[in-house]
């Protein structure tokens, strides 16, 4: 048994066998020694690094006495690379390694050029440890790029270049009945725009395997709510964006039950365009469309909180109940032109019809072979090719506060409607006068200096607290503030009322983002529907399909516009036991009696 395998009896006598082998390969040690090289970090993540030149030469140079072979001294080089100077060389083969290791760098550096052969050998050292400190941290430094450029979140929309035009902002709310597939559509379309990786959608899939809901797992990414994915119910609205080639769209993803139209209003009061997402499924569509089911309900909300243009998605169409059958898709288109009609969409101009299949993904980017009747373009494709709205950049600064939040500050999101709004800039909170600043300016979580109208907006405001702010607050210019007050006379249509309305009814009024309950104080006079004429007497009360002017008293201040000076801050809508019961515009404000 090899002496050197079993335990000594005592360390000192161990150390002292050693001492006369290990003083006497000293000298030669220290020689070797680069006292001036840099420290050696080693890059554990590096892969083995083989230059093609350093193979060439190292077998070009002859071994010198008692130095390793040229096939060691490559094994050196596989290993690492450059660890030679930093490590006290043993054997006495020095020179040789050094002279190869040297060679290779400079003549991977200068091609064809010679390395400098004899000289001092600490100079050579020197030379050699340099150079190889050199390749070495270049090696690092890649490597370090590399895993960087791994590590980088990439952010959701990529800021383009600094100097080219702004794309159109766009915000589009998918409406409609519960069940219909709005999110589903939504999830779709961010997966088919690059939004949303494959990797996170197999993993929604994955798990909404487990709660036996697979269907479900393209709404999961804007259902981000455990209770909504649970459930399979948007509650709140879900916020999402993608870009096409001329646009950048913000979808608003509202939710379709009863229950929950109040949000659905919010997200609509925001939209520039609807969605309007329908079931082909046998049945479906029915219990949407008919009195209590939410197409018909959403379809006028969506009018009423002045957005202009409306599609129509038919969804389901892949249905083994329909499979994307003509008929059943002009029984659809008949029974909705109508009733859009009467809500005051104009058919030929405003509401755009196209098939599809929201699960499937089938023509929303791509056309579908099944579907040869549908000659027009795919959804994406159809939003791209929307004419541009316009929009005042150089009215007064109005955004309507939707959500406020403490992070680092305070932070508001809404939708700016006009003027434009830069970093640093002074403005005031209406209605309680409050003149704050902003400090940092986010549109679409992508960080600008600027912000036009149209565009999703989330500000850190400095010079007030979120307890201070309440949805339905508007952040206005100084020197042009929007008017507040409680008392404002408006033209009001009946829509849906079992019984009469006199002075004295309360409902609750949502204008813009903002909800406050109301009393209808007075009623001035009744508007004839075909006519416009307005009777002389005051009517004692109204009842459905009736329009009138009446004079409505908020419970508390609130922001609002006449509809002719502002229209998206002077139409509104009352509702009262979870229906819509009237729609309604501004049409004068009443001064407060001191």
């Amino acid at each position: 048994m090899d002496p050197r395998d079993t335990a000594p009896d005592s360390w000192e006598l161990e150390e002292d066998a050693e001492a006369p082998a290990a003083a006497a390969e000293l000298p030669a040690a220290f020689a070797a020694l680069n006292v001036n090289a840099k420290p050696f970090v080693p890059n554990i993540n590096a892969p083995a690094f083989i230059p093609t030149v350093f193979q060439a030469s190292a077998v070009e140079i002859p071994a010198s006495d008692g130095a390793p072979d040229p096939v060691a001294c490559m094994e050196v080089a596989e290993t690492a690379a450059c660890m030679v100077p930093a490590a006290p060389v043993e054997n006495g083969g020095t020179e040789a390694d050094m002279t190869t290791e040297e060679e290779t760098w400079e003549q991977k550096e200068e091609p064809g050029g010679e390395g400098e052969g004899g000289g001092g050998g600490g100079q050579e050292d020197l030379g050699s440890g340099g150079a190889c400190e050199e390749g070495t941290t270049r090696i690092e430094d890649e490597e370090m790029m590399e895993e960087e450029e791994e590590e980088m979140p990439m952010p959701k929309v990529a800021p383009g270049p600094p100097n080219a035009p702004k794309k159109e902002h766009v915000n589009v709310v998918f409406i409609g009945h519960v069940d219909a597939g709005k999110s589903t559509i939504g999830g779709q379309i961010m997966y088919l725009t690059g939004m949303v990786e494959k990797r996170t959608l197999e993993k929604y899939e994955r798990e909404a395997k487990e709660k036996n809901r697979e269907t479900w797992y393209l709404s999961w990414a804007l259902d981000t709510n455990q209770e909504e994915r649970d459930k399979g119910k948007t509650v709140e609205v879900g916020r999402a964006y993608f870009e096409t080639e001329k646009k950048h769209f913000t979808i608003l993803d509202a939710p379709g039950h009863k229950s929950f139209v109040p949000n659905m209003i919010g997200g609509a009061s925001q939209a520039d365009l609807a969605v309007l997402v329908i079931s082909a499924r046998k049945g479906e569509f029915e219990t949407g469309f008919e009195k209590g089911g939410q197409t018909r309900e959403h379809a006028m909300l969506a009018k009423t909180a002045g957005v202009k243009h409306l599609i129509v998605l038919v969804n389901k169409m892949d249905d083994p109940t329909v499979h994307w059958s003509l008929d059943r898709y002009e029984e659809c288109k008949e029974k909705l032109v109508p009733f859009l009609k009467k809500v005051g969409f104009n058919p030929k101009k405003d509401i755009h019809f196209m098939p599809c299949s929201g699960l499937t993904g089938s023509n929303l980017k791509d056309p579908v072979p099944e579907c040869l009747w549908y000659t027009g373009l795919p959804f994406i494709a159809h939003l791209d090719s929307l004419p541009n709205f316009t929009r005042s950049n150089d009215g007064p600064v109005r955004l309507p506060i939707v959500d406020k939040y403490k992070d680092m500050g305070t932070v508001i999101l809404g939708k700016l409607e006009s003027g434009c709004i830069s970093k640093a800039q002074q403005l005031v909170m209406m209605p309680n006068r409050h003149t704050v600043e902003v400090l940092i300016l986010l549109s679409d979580d992508v960080e600008t200096d600027d912000a036009c109208p149209g565009e999703n907006l989330k500000l850190r405001l400095k010079g007030i607290e979120e307890e201070e702010i309440l949805p339905g607050f508007i952040l206005c210019s100084p020197d042009n503030l929007c008017h507040s007050g409680r008392t404002f006379d408006a033209q009001i249509v009946i829509i849906e009322h079992k019984s009469i309305i006199c002075p004295g009814y309360n409902a609750v009024l949502h204008i813009h983002t903002c909800i406050e309950e109301v009393q209808i104080s007075a009623l001035i006079c009744m508007v004839d529907k075909k006519s416009g004429e307005k009777s002389k007497t005051r009517p004692r009360f109204v009842k459905q399909d009736q329009v009138c002017i009446a004079r409505l008293r908020a419970a508390g201040v609130i922001c609002l516009e006449t509809f002719k000076d502002f229209p998206q801050m002077g139409r509104f809508t009352l509702r009262d036991e979870g229906k819509t019961i009237a729609i309604g515009k501004v049409l004068k404000l009443v001064p407060e009696k001191d």
